[in-house]
């Protein structure tokens, strides 16, 4: 189940999966389940939290990364805000 109650995605409706994950993830950053620069909930967790395919998660991830909301780091997690410099 969703860590948020009214975090539903919606697989009817007439925004796709994917957007509706990538705008309850922000949601969840603002409301600060995620402080910045500190890793958000694994791929493997978020797929059994929301009961969605892992490629869904994948592209919401995406649009978040181009966004600039997070940033990826291979073999190691998805990170709020934006990767430090240097």
């Amino acid at each position: 189940m969703a860590t948020d109650p009214d975090a539903v995605i919606d697989h009817e409706g007439p925004v796709t999966p994917y957007r509706q994950l990538a705008e309850i993830l922000k949601a969840r950053i603002a409301r600060g389940d995620w402080a910045e620069g500190r890793p958000i909930a694994s791929e493997t967790r978020l797929v059994q939290e929301y009961g969605i395919a892992r490629t869904t998660v994948r592209r919401a991830l995406d649009v978040l990364v181009d966004e600039q909301v997070v940033w990826k780091v291979q073999g190691r997690g998805t990170y709020v805000g934006q990767p430090p410099e240097g």
